[in-house]
């Protein structure tokens, strides 16, 4: 599925003079994020509230020496977002399927400025139960079902 996903978004595309930024909220082990920067984006920020998860996000940073371009960074989903500073052009939010986070990630994102605007946000969900079509300025475009998974593609409303 990750093969498949990084397929569809293709390869990233910085504006001249910027950064290309990847975000990774409920990181995990940093799986999405670390894959971004491999495929050519400048760097990536990793986000966990978990030790564990962030232990082992940090630990393949330091494994893959990719510590100059990706920063970790323990804390809950939203209060990450109120503290990042500048624009990311992918997001990707793979939270737990149940208690509600995926819901309140993406109303947060919808209003915030840390999606670009000519970013995309890559949510991992459910099939049987997709997030809605438009929360806040993200309107999905895309919707790819693998099984019992689905990865919802989300862009800034023109």
């Amino acid at each position: 599925m990750k093969e498949a996903l990084f397929s569809i978004l293709g390869a990233p595309c910085p504006r001249p003079g910027e950064r290309f930024r990847a975000l990774d909220l409920f990181a995990g082990s940093g799986a999405l994020g670390l894959e971004a920067v491999s495929r050519g984006a400048d760097e990536a920020v990793l986000v966990d509230e978990d030790d564990d998860a962030c232990e082992a996000a940090a630990r393949n940073v330091r494994d893959l020496g990719v510590g100059a371009r990706v920063r970790v960074v323990r804390r809950e989903a939203g209060a990450a977002l109120r503290g990042l500073e500048g624009r990311f052009q992918w997001v990707f939010v793979d939270p737990p399927y149940e208690g509600g986070a995926l819901d309140r990630a993406l109303r947060l994102l919808g209003n915030a400025a840390a999606v670009a605007d000519d970013g995309v946000v890559i949510v991992e969900h459910a099939a049987a139960s997709p997030p809605a079509d438009r929360v806040g300025r993200l309107v999905r475009e895309d919707l790819r079902r693998w099984g019992g998974t689905a990865i919802s593609f989300y862009r800034v409303e023109a």
